[in-house]
């Protein structure tokens, strides 16, 4: 919780040096032709989007997700947008 707290009033660029130097890197998606990177600390799961979808630029944005449930729930309901039968 206090993690959580902190992490948010961070700016953007140290949060995302403190989930590379802190976090474990889970994975990538794609979405809309955009590479995410999501990583997870401790009970925090990040999703970064970085200019040009590179991990050594510049982060444009993040997406804080607190908890496994919550992710899970996030990313079924990502899946079914983009889903089409």
């Amino acid at each position: 919780m206090i993690l959580s707290f902190l992490f948010k009033k961070m700016p953007l660029r140290k949060q995302v040096s403190y989930l590379q130097k802190n976090g474990i890197m889970l994975g990538s998606r794609l979405k809309n032709g955009r590479t995410i990177y999501i990583y997870m600390l401790r009970n925090l799961f990040v999703e970064v989007y970085f200019k040009d979808d590179n991990t050594e630029k510049t982060p444009e944005k993040l997406n804080i997700l607190q908890g496994l449930h919550n992710l899970n729930e996030y990313l079924e309901k990502e899946f079914k947008t983009t889903t089409t039968f």
